[in-house]
């Protein structure tokens, strides 16, 4: 790919069933302490952030 000067990009952070778990933990917490869930998740809050946007179709993810 890279000789056609295509590049693939960062690998996800997280797999899909780890962002579905996300999605539900945090609207179980009633959209709290999202602080908190990117500890547990081992992400940054702006990720967390961009996994959201991308959940209502505002943005896409880049990693």
């Amino acid at each position: 790919m890279k000789g056609r000067g295509a590049y693939a990009g960062r690998k996800p952070t997280l797999s899909t069933e780890r962002i579905a778990e996300l999605m539900a933990r945090d609207k179980a917490n009633g959209h709290k302490n999202r602080a908190a869930l990117a500890r547990d998740f081992g992400i940054s809050r702006e990720t967390l952030y961009q996994y959201l946007r991308a959940r209502e179709g505002i943005v896409e993810v880049s990693p």
